[in-house]
């Protein structure tokens, strides 16, 4: 799964959407329209602090674990 999959599931089973995401972000000071989030998701252009700051937003943390 790519990270367009992983933040849209993590938006379904938070039942929010693209567009309403769009507003916590520019609410919260990271003015992001609905298009540009798409359009970054889409073309893979989506900066690692933009996921983590999305994923904090949604209450998620990333967490990295060495291969066994």
């Amino acid at each position: 799964m790519g990270i367009k999959e992983d933040i849209k599931s993590i938006l379904a089973k938070e039942a929010i959407t693209m567009k309403k995401l769009s507003e916590i972000l520019t609410e919260q000071g990271k003015k992001t329209s609905y298009k540009s989030l798409s359009n970054k998701l889409k073309n893979k252009t989506i900066k690692f602090e933009d996921v983590r700051y999305i994923l904090n937003i949604l209450g998620y943390d990333i967490e990295f674990k060495k291969k066994v």
